[in-house]
């Protein structure tokens, strides 16, 4: 297995032999880099890691994913500065979780938030969720942004009654809508058809709300999210839209029902 330095995140280790992988295989500006696939099975890593490994490196302006196309080299690393550069990059604005450790992260707190808010909600928690969810129907209407989906999440965290959960569902989204990756990963998603799924999603968390049913809040919720990840890597594959290999596996769903 190919060895990489311990301090670096997985995608940024791989970044990293990636960037080692152009400048010494003596790639020019307009080459395509082997498939997700290749690059996975050389390194020893999951495909997920790849994926955002190459993210990363987009970011970076050194590469250019063309959608059906491949992956093309569009500046070298030698161009780009020397490796304490690169590595203090890595420290800074792109030493944040991967979009997919992100999700992970948000599918163990938020479902774990959902089934304690469906023993403490309220009659007014109840409005404020139905109130978000319509403001998310009609954001779909109109084509908007997406504030009734943050809206709906951060409803369910206050029905909890615990200032601190409200807190770190917060921070949660802001590490989301601040991550370079995440924006990156959404960049490529044209489809918005997978609001409607996320709406039925969120409908099923509510009914369970309303029923003051922790096993299945917490149930819905997590199904939620493992829906957004289950979509979220189909649309954002460059290589194969049958994907199946994850680097961050979901906690098993069968742990809630036992």
């Amino acid at each position: 297995m190919t060895q990489f330095t311990e301090y670096k995140r997985p995608y940024q280790q791989v970044g990293h032999a990636l960037r080692q992988m152009i400048a010494n295989m003596s790639y020019a500006i307009g080459d395509k880099l082997p498939p997700e696939r290749e690059i996975a099975e050389m390194l020893d890593v999951s495909r997920a890691v790849v994926r955002e490994a190459l993210i990363m490196l987009e970011i970076e302006n050194l590469i250019e994913v063309r959608k059906g196309s491949g992956v093309y080299v569009i500046a070298l690393p030698q161009c780009k500065g020397t490796a304490d550069e690169e590595d203090r990059a890595d420290d800074s604005a792109l030493n944040a979780a991967g979009p997919f450790e992100l999700l992970q992260a948000r599918q163990l707190l938020e479902s774990n938030i959902a089934e304690f808010a469906a023993t403490q909600v309220t009659p007014v928690d109840i409005a404020n969720m139905r109130k978000a969810l319509q403001r998310e129907k009609n954001e779909l209407k109109t084509g908007e942004d997406e504030t009734g989906d943050r809206e709906f999440h951060l409803a369910i965290a206050q029905a909890t009654h615990n200032s601190m959960l409200v807190e770190l569902l917060k921070q949660s989204w802001e590490w989301r809508e601040n991550n370079p990756m995440w924006l990156k990963l959404h960049s490529r998603i044209i489809d918005k058809d997978y609001r409607k799924e996320w709406m039925s999603d969120h409908e099923a968390i509510l009914a369970a709300m309303i029923k003051k049913d922790p096993v299945a809040a917490k149930s819905a919720m997590w199904q939620h999210l493992e829906n957004v990840k289950q979509r979220l890597l189909e649309l954002s594959d460059v290589d194969d839209p049958n994907f199946d290999g994850y680097l961050f596996n979901s906690y098993p769903v069968d742990f809630i029902r036992n």
